[in-house]
């Protein structure tokens, strides 16, 4: 698609991208816990309140939310669209779903932030719980019709750039080597000038990726925005996918996180759940592909082979 048309059709995507399907009931939480510290005090009351308490806030009108957390019922109904939902009806149907299901489960264990004195055994337990939760949050949360769009695309391209910085490249060169293994032609970018410089040579039929947790990292954003007008398809994974990047992306991938403290920070929460989507990515192409990716992952591990045989004792 050239860089015109594309543009002719970028405002109904934008339409597409802001009214994607609403989460599920399992997923409510997990959009809390992500999109909450981005949220106005004010929305962070209605949003707190319908996370802790489903079932009581399910029984609300919107007036009475509104006056259960000292708010209006424009928060409310703004809350109620940036948890992704159309409006307060759509979210009281999945408060009511949640607390159908939360009377038939035990409710999910909340651990305590690590702390300085903690033995290493309470760390390794406190960190296997806050990254089963990330993970949990991350596949409640995903939406699995971008994730189909997002596989598809990079099973057909051409070339795959993807973008990252920090931590966040670490995930692009996991994805990168994936796919250089099964025979795609795919690049991580860390440098943002050379990214920029690559992404002017990206046209219709190649894909970029970028990969950023807080969704305004300008050294991601600028490269992604130059595929993007270059006719490139574009693909976002992001804890907000009301951030800045949403405006270049064709399809966004959202990722949870676990909470932040002093020894957790969000480059390795966000790591955790990025890791998954990637892997999710990958394990999609490859279905896609499987014709030529089998025999592919063949090639590369009997090129590797001899590495991995045990040696004869030295003398």
């Amino acid at each position: 698609m050239s860089p015109e048309l594309k543009e002719t059709f970028k405002d109904s995507g934008a339409a597409v991208r802001a009214a994607p399907s609403p989460p599920a009931p399992a997923a409510l939480a997990a959009k809390v816990r992500t999109l909450a510290p981005s949220m106005t005090r004010s929305m962070q009351r209605v949003a707190e309140a319908v996370a802790g308490d489903p079932a009581g806030c399910a029984a609300l009108t919107v007036t009475g939310l509104a006056a259960r957390t000292g708010t209006s019922e424009a928060t409310v109904v703004r809350t109620s669209r940036l948890l992704g939902y159309p409006g307060y009806r759509d979210l009281r149907l999945a408060l009511a779903a949640l607390a159908a299901q939360q009377a038939t489960g035990s409710a999910p264990a909340v651990t305590a932030d690590i702390a300085v004195d903690d033995t290493l055994p309470d760390v390794v337990a406190k960190l296997a719980q806050e990254e089963q939760q990330c993970l949990a949050d991350t596949a409640a949360g995903l939406d699995v019709t971008q994730l189909e769009a997002a596989v598809g695309a990079l099973a057909a391209a051409r070339r795959i750039d993807v973008y990252g910085i920090g931590a966040s490249n670490l995930v692009g060169q996991d994805l990168v080597q994936k796919l250089l293994r099964i025979g795609l032609i795919a690049h991580a970018h860390s440098d943002p000038h050379l990214a920029v410089t690559n992404a002017v040579q990206m046209r219709a039929g190649d894909v970029a990726l970028a990969i950023t947790h807080s969704g305004r990292t300008t050294d991601v954003i600028e490269p992604l925005r130059v595929a993007f007008d270059h006719g490139a398809t574009t693909i976002a994974i992001t804890g907000r996918p009301d951030g800045d990047i949403a405006s270049y992306a064709d399809h966004i991938l959202t990722t949870s996180t676990a909470r932040e403290s002093e020894l957790r920070p969000a480059a390795m929460s966000s790591r955790t759940s990025q890791l998954l989507v990637v892997d999710c990515l990958f394990v999609g192409v490859a279905q896609r592909t499987y014709e030529t990716a089998a025999p592919a992952l063949s090639a590369s591990y009997e090129a590797l082979a001899h590495r991995h045989s045990p040696r004869a004792p030295t003398r």
